[in-house]
């Protein structure tokens, strides 16, 4: 049971945050190649199976802080236009993505551990 201030936690013991999660899922998209924001989102979307999709106002003010703290840099495609914005990671982003991405392991593996004991004992799942 998780003590915080000394008083029990009631809430389910969720191991990474939302935007810890679309965040470290940005910079390694971003290992991959040059993205813009809606293709992005499209993109967690369809590697997760269309089960769940970050909105548009997550993965927006994300990128912004990311180029803010000069992670990503960003660039429009058009800029008399400035419709759509790429984006590329930094040296800096790829050191930054490799601390969080070691850091968030565990994390996924302490979720993992929980939905497959839900699974095994209320499910009778193997």
């Amino acid at each position: 049971m998780t003590v915080y201030k000394g008083e029990r936690q009631r809430q389910f013991p969720t191991t990474i945050g939302t935007t810890s999660f679309v965040k470290l899922y940005i910079l390694h998209l971003l290992t991959e190649k040059h993205y813009y924001g809606n293709r992005i989102k499209d993109e967690i979307s369809k590697r997760l199976n269309n089960k769940w999709t970050p909105s548009p106002g997550m993965i927006y003010p994300l990128l912004r802080e990311l180029e803010s703290e000069g992670y990503i840099e960003g660039w429009w495609e058009e800029p008399e236009k400035r419709s759509i914005r790429r984006y590329k990671i930094t040296d800096e982003g790829i050191k930054h993505y490799k601390v969080i991405h070691r850091q968030s392991k565990e994390a996924f593996d302490n979720s993992l551990f929980i939905v497959k004991a839900v699974l095994t004992d209320i499910y009778k799942e193997k």
